[in-house]
């Protein structure tokens, strides 16, 4: 069990979402998908994530330019920079906690990243 571990998930695939929403749940997470940069960015501030998946083209804006800020105001939130395009990483603080995941993402490449959270 994971100890009630949160994740935020901020993308605007419904698959990828539900991909990572069940193989989560499966770890007894608690998971949280947001579609959009605005809400998701709403949820982070009122319940912060133990990880939070951050893509990086959404409807509402550039999800990767944030990840620096989010890293300095949430610390212990680890954060999974996703994307299919390949974009330059934000500069992240020296102690942040972060991965970046190419899609497409499987099952697999999940067991190898996260077989230790």
């Amino acid at each position: 069990m994971s100890d009630g571990k949160k994740i935020l998930i901020i993308d605007d695939e419904t698959d990828l979402c539900l991909l990572l929403k069940e193989y989560f749940l499966r770890k007894k997470y608690e998971v949280t998908i947001s579609h959009s940069l605005s809400e998701g960015k709403d949820f982070l501030n009122k319940n912060t994530p133990d990880i939070l998946f951050l893509d990086n083209n959404l409807p509402d804006g550039i999800g990767w330019p944030e990840a620096p800020s989010i890293s300095a105001t949430y610390p212990a939130t680890y954060i999974v920079l996703v994307s299919a395009f390949h974009p330059s990483l934000p500069v992240m603080p020296p102690n942040a906690k972060y991965r970046v995941i190419e899609k497409p993402i499987t099952m697999a490449d999940l067991d190898i990243q996260f077989s230790g959270f």
